[in-house]
């Protein structure tokens, strides 16, 4: 079982604690179902390039606003499914809203790769990677151009090396181990509702982004301290955030059910 799954796994037994025991909420098994070759990763080996979300934040910049776009489009069409018993589309927008809080969330995905790729192929957005080639290898107005830029994006401490490297480090860290402290507080419910998903995202973005594990593994590796942060404090932050999202649209969905059956 990948990063995702486990992470949808637990978050949704945490949602559990939460919400009524006959819910209209999707099960785990239906919304495992649409992570995978049915998800996000699915999409990028399918059609690069074409409708593929780009689950990238920059802690640093305000105005990067692109993933907290993509979030708010999924709570609001889980919401919606939720209210309409669309049991699969709530499925799927559960799990795709997962994937981004998730992907939001890890260090790896702080890196303002998007502006690095195009300064890197002169300047050409996203929208043109639309092959596998054209993702795997950077172009280069001269061959020593376009060597230079492939190491700097898959040579040792590479770009993509570093990010999927770290990726590697956190999937084995969880590998098998139990996860603790997954269960929002009533005062985190009470939060998300008051000030909605995004705000309680950009939180958790920002204080991830302080404890600067992606900078320490780029610098020496692996380190004790980055296995203990991962599965004390990563992990189960995002847990509690994924959870915390899927509360919210099933509070929502809830009030406006209710609403409709007086």
């Amino acid at each position: 079982m990948g990063v995702h799954q486990k992470i949808d796994r637990l978050a949704r037994r945490a949602l559990a604690h939460s919400i009524p025991h006959k819910t209209i909420f999707p099960s785990e098994n239906s919304i495992l179902h649409f992570e995978g070759l049915n998800g996000p990763d699915g999409i990028k080996r399918k059609s690069p390039g074409r409708d593929e979300p780009w689950h990238y934040v920059d802690p640093t910049n305000a105005a990067d606003d692109g993933l907290a776009v993509i979030i708010e489009d999924h709570v609001h069409n889980l919401t919606t499914a939720l209210v309409t018993d669309n049991h699969e589309r709530a499925a799927f927008e559960a799990a795709w809203l997962a994937h981004a809080i998730t992907d939001g969330l890890t260090p790896a995905h702080h890196y303002p790769l998007e502006e690095k790729l195009e300064e890197m192929r002169d300047g050409k957005g996203l929208h043109t990677r639309t092959t596998a080639k054209e993702k795997l290898l950077l172009p280069g107005k001269t061959r020593r151009e376009q060597v230079r830029n492939n190491w700097q994006f898959w040579g040792a401490k590479g770009i993509m090396t570093t990010h999927l490297a770290f990726e590697l480090g956190v999937a084995t860290t969880i590998a098998g181990q139990r996860i603790n402290d997954t269960i929002p507080t009533e005062e985190d419910r009470a939060r998300v509702l008051e000030h909605g998903v995004v705000a309680l995202f950009k939180e958790s973005v920002e204080h991830i982004a302080e404890l600067q594990l992606y900078e320490e593994f780029y610098k020496a590796g692996w380190t004790r301290r980055l296995a203990r942060d991962t599965k004390r404090i990563l992990i189960p932050e995002i847990i509690r955030m994924v959870c915390l999202s899927w509360y919210y649209c099933d509070m929502k969905a809830s009030e406006v059910r209710t609403d409709h059956h007086r």
